[in-house]
C-alpha cells in the first residue's frame, strides 16, 4: 500500500461513520418533517374546531337573545343578537382559511354562513320587527319554524365539528405512526450501518496494519541499503583521484579521503572535528592572504568558477607549497536546509608548470616570428643606408649629397620607428596599466605592413581615436599578433582584411573585430580552434596561438569568439575580442 492508498483508506475509515450518521440524520429529518406536517394539520384542525364551537356559541346567543326579546319586548335582551353579527363573520372567514390550509372544500362553511344569513333575514328579522310593532309573536307555528331553522344550523355546525375532529384524530394517528416508524427505521438503519461500518473499518484497518508492517520492513531494508550505499560512497570518495573533504555546518571536518590526507598531512582520525581552516590552510596565490575554506562555497556559487589557491600544509614532515584547483559546494537536506559543505581540490602544480612552459614556448615562437619580421624590416632600410653611404663616398657632388642624406635620414627614421614598436612590445608590467589599443594595433600593422603588401592584401582600418583599457601590454600584443598573422595566412591574394573597433556596453570597454575574406573554416573544425595543440596549418603551426590568446583575454576579464563561413558568396572568418575598460585612469599609453 503506497502513501496515497494509505491516505485514501484512512479517509474512508474516517468518512464512513460520518456518511452513516448523515443517513441516520436524513431519516430523522424526513420523519421530523412528516411529524411537523402532521402537527400543523392537528393545529389547523384544532383551530377549525375552535372556530366551529365559537360559531355554534354565537348562533346559540343569537337564538337566546331573540327569544328573550320576543318574550319581554325589552331591547336590552336583543343586544347579544345584534353584537353576534361581526364575530360570526370573522369566525366564518377564519374557518374558510383553516379549510384551505387543510386542502378542504370551504363550501360547507359557505352553506352554513348562508343558512345563518337566511335565518336572520327570514325568521329573526321579521320577529324583531313584529315585536317592535307590538304584534303577537308567540304563535306555535312561527316558533316551530324558528326552531327548525336553528336545529338545521346546529346540525350543520356539528357536522363541521365532527369532520374536523376526525381530521384531527387522523393527524394525531399519523403523527404517532411517523414517530414509531422513525424510531424503527433509525434502529434498523443504525444496526445495518453499524455492522457495515464495523466490517469495512475492520478490513481497512487490517490493510493499514499490513501496510504499516510492510512499510516497516521496507524502511529497514532501505536503511540497510542506505548503510551499504554510504559504505560504497565512502569507498568511492576514498579511492577517487581528487582530494575530498566533507565538513559540517560549522566548518568542522567530518571526512577526508586518501588523497586529501596525503595533500594535507592529516589522517582521518587526527582531522576529525578540527576546523577546516586548520586542516586546509589556503593562501590566495595573488594577494597571499589567508582564505577560509568554510566560506569558499559561497564564492563558488556566486562566481560559478573554480578557485586557484596555494596550500601550505603544516602537518607534513617536509612542508611545501603546492597550487591547488579547488571548488566547494553546500550540502542540503530534504528541506533545503544547509547541513554542511564538501570541498574538492587537486594538486595542479605540475599542470601549471607545464602550462607556463607552453606559454613560454608560444611567446618564444611569437617573438621569433616578430624578430624575423623586424629583422627583415630593418634590413631593407639598412641596405638602403649602406648604398647611400657608398654613393656619398664616390660622388662628392654637394647637390647629390643632400638628396642622398635625406634618403638616408628617412630610412633611419623608419628603423627608429620599428625599434620603438619593438621596445613597446616587450616593456612588460607586473601590474595592469592603461593600454591604448589604437596605438597597439597601429604599431602591429606597421610591422606587418610589408607582409600585407607582398601578399597583395589591402588592410582597412576603422580604429577609434583613443581606446583605453586596463591590461598587460606585452600579452595584448601577443594576442593581436596571433590574430593578425592568422588572418594574413588565411587571406587570399588580392583580398581585403578589415580591422575595426567600437565601444562595448556590456561590459564597458572596447571590442576589436578582425575580418578576413579567406576560404573560411568548416563547422566541424570551429569547435576545436581554441583547444591546445590543434592547428590547421600543419607543420607550420604549433596549435597554441588561439589557446594562449583565449587565456590572455579571459585573464583580462574579456571574451574572444570566432565566426566563419565557407559559402562562395560570404566566405571568410571573423574574430571578435571584447576587453573591459577596467579601472585605469583615462590617459594615453606611453609612446616611448
Amino acid at each position: 500500500m503506497n502513501p496515497s492508498q494509505l491516505r485514501r483508506a484512512l479517509l474512508q475509515v474516517f468518512l464512513l461513520p460520518i456518511v452513516a450518521l448523515l443517513l441516520l440524520a436524513s431519516v430523522f429529518i424526513w420523519q421530523t418533517v412528516a411529524g411537523v406536517r402532521s402537527v400543523e394539520h392537528i393545529q389547523r384542525a384544532d383551530r377549525n374546531i375552535s372556530y366551529s364551537s365559537a360559531v355554534m356559541l354565537h348562533m346559540t346567543e343569537e337564538e337566546t337573545a331573540l327569544r328573550g326579546f320576543q318574550i319581554t319586548g325589552n331591547e336590552i335582551f336583543l343586544q347579544p343578537y345584534t353584537f353576534a353579527s361581526a364575530p360570526l363573520a370573522r369566525d366564518f372567514e377564519a374557518m374558510r382559511d383553516g379549510f384551505r390550509g387543510l386542502d378542504l372544500d370551504p363550501r360547507p362553511i359557505d352553506d352554513l354562513e348562508a343558512a345563518n344569513a337566511a335565518w336572520r333575514t327570514g325568521v329573526a328579522e321579521p320577529i324583531v320587527a313584529a315585536v317592535r310593532r307590538g304584534e303577537y309573536t308567540s304563535d306555535p307555528g312561527v316558533n316551530l319554524r324558528e326552531k327548525g331553522h336553528i336545529d338545521a344550523l346546529r346540525a350543520e355546525t356539528r357536522g363541521i365539528l365532527t369532520s374536523q375532529r376526525g381530521i384531527r384524530d387522523a393527524a394525531v394517528a399519523e403523527f404517532h405512526s411517523n414517530v414509531r416508524h422513525a424510531i424503527e427505521a433509525g434502529i434498523a438503519l443504525a444496526a445495518v450501518l453499524g455492522i457495515m461500518v464495523g466490517v469495512f473499518s475492520f478490513g481497512k484497518l487490517q490493510a493499514i496494519s499490513y501496510a504499516f508492517q510492510q512499510t516497516f520492513r521496507e524502511v529497514n531494508d532501505k536503511a540497510h541499503l542506505a548503510s551499504e550505499a554510504e559504505q560504497r560512497l565512502r569507498a568511492i570518495l576514498t579511492s577517487i583521484g581528487d582530494a575530498v573533504i566533507v565538513c559540517d555546518n560549522e566548518g568542522r571536518v567530518e571526512m577526508l579521503n586518501t588523497v586529501a590526507q596525503i595533500l594535507t598531512g592529516y589522517s582521518q582520525q587526527n582531522a576529525l572535528h578540527r576546523p577546516i581552516a586548520e586542516v586546509l590552510p589556503l593562501v590566495d596565490e595573488t594577494t597571499r592572504e589567508s582564505l577560509d575554506p568554510s566560506r569558499l562555497f559561497d564564492r563558488a556559487i556566486h562566481t560559478g568558477n573554480q578557485l586557484h589557491a596555494l596550500l601550505e600544509p603544516q602537518d607534513r614532515a617536509t612542508p611545501q607549497e603546492v597550487v591547488v584547483d579547488l571548488s566547494a559546494s553546500p550540502i542540503f537536506d530534504t528541506d533545503r536546509k544547509r547541513t554542511g559543505s564538501v570541498i574538492v581540490f587537486r594538486d595542479i602544480t605540475e599542470q601549471l608548470q607545464t602550462r607556463h612552459a607552453l606559454l613560454a614556448s608560444e611567446k618564444l615562437a611569437v617573438a621569433g616570428r616578430l624578430a624575423a619580421t623586424i629583422a627583415h624590416e630593418i634590413h631593407n632600410p639598412l641596405d638602403a643606408v649602406i648604398n647611400i653611404l657608398y654613393l656619398l663616398r664616390n660622388h662628392p657632388d654637394a647637390d647629390d649629397q643632400n638628396s642622398l642624406l635625406d634618403l638616408a635620414s628617412g630610412e633611419l627614421d623608419r628603423v627608429a620607428q620599428i625599434s620603438r614598436a619593438m621596445l613597446g612590445m616587450y616593456r612588460e608590467s607586473k601590474t595592469p596599466v592603461a593600454v591604448n589599443l589604437t596605438d597597439l594595433l597601429e604599431s602591429l600593422l606597421l610591422l606587418l605592413d610589408r607582409h600585407f603588401m607582398q601578399a597583395s592584401i589591402t588592410v582597412q582600418k576603422e580604429l577609434l581615436p583613443d581606446a583605453i583599457i586596463t591590461g598587460y601590454p606585452a600579452e595584448l600584443r601577443q594576442v593581436f599578433t596571433n590574430l593578425l598573422t592568422n588572418a594574413l595566412d588565411a587571406s587570399s591574394s588580392g583580398s581585403t582584411l578589415t580591422v575595426s573597433m567600437h565601444r562595448s556596453v556590456h561590459p564597458t570597454g572596447i571590442t576589436v573585430v578582425v575580418h578576413d575574406h579567406g576560404v573560411g573554416i568548416d563547422a566541424e573544425t570551429l569547435p576545436h580552434l581554441f583547444q591546445p595543440f590543434f592547428t590547421t596549418k600543419g607543420e607550420k603551426g604549433t596549435g597554441l596561438g588561439l589557446w594562449v590568446s583565449q587565456g590572455i583575454v579571459q585573464k583580462h576579464g574579456g571574451s574572444i569568439s570566432v565566426e566563419s563561413s565557407t559559402e562562395a558568396s560570404t566566405h571568410g572568418t571573423t574574430l571578435t575580442v571584447t576587453l573591459p575598460r577596467g579601472n585605469a585612469p583615462f590617459i594615453a599609453a606611453e609612446r616611448n
